[in-house]
């Protein structure tokens, strides 16, 4: 088993990427991203999840995120599994899904081919936590998440990117809390 990605220190602040198998977009209909968004506010208030910044992208979700309840690995454990029934069952009673029977495939597939999982799996294995112990990693990660969207052709600047913390920064009302990161001094 890899050592290089790991939640090591509980007190420090983790830049994540986790993405959905095979990189299907799978975001690209509000609902399914609203299941992201409880589930985030559900560890937010009983497991202790703090959120800095993040973006739901179409196949896959960028956080930047510590904890004061809850040890990391476990708060994404859980939030991982609970996310991958609740977008499982949305995908299957989602009447207007014209990619359903694709996805509900591939995610199969995915499953049989892990021998951690019985026979399904939504999510890639990983979620590369990177210690972000220096503010200045943590803002170029930031600037990388809030970024995303634009590079990514979706929108002009990041404020205007519903699913993102960008809002938050930028005073504009977010879809949900987050701790702010102070600025860069220079």
């Amino acid at each position: 088993m890899s050592t290089k990605y790991k939640f090591r220190d509980q007190d420090q602040l983790y830049f994540i990427s986790f993405s959905v198998v095979y990189w299907i977009d799978l975001f690209i209909r509000n609902e399914y991203k609203q299941i992201m968004l409880d589930s985030w506010k559900h560890c937010q208030v009983n497991k202790g999840l703090e959120i800095y910044g993040w973006c739901i992208m179409t196949s896959h979700i960028h956080m930047i995120i510590g904890s004061h309840g809850d040890k990391l690995e476990e708060i994404m454990r859980d939030m991982k599994r609970h996310t991958s029934i609740a977008l499982k069952q949305a995908i299957q009673q989602h009447t207007g899904e014209s990619r359903k029977e694709w996805m509900l495939w591939m995610m199969e597939r995915a499953g049989k081919k892990n021998s951690q999982n019985l026979s399904f799996q939504l999510w890639q294995q990983d979620n590369h936590p990177i210690e972000l112990f220096d503010p200045k990693i943590l803002h170029q990660k930031l600037d990388y998440i809030h970024n995303n969207p634009v590079e990514a052709g979706i929108v002009e600047n990041p404020e205007a990117y519903l699913y993102s913390s960008a809002r938050d920064y930028y005073g504009l009302p977010g879809l949900i809390d987050v701790l702010l990161v102070e600025p860069m001094v220079e």
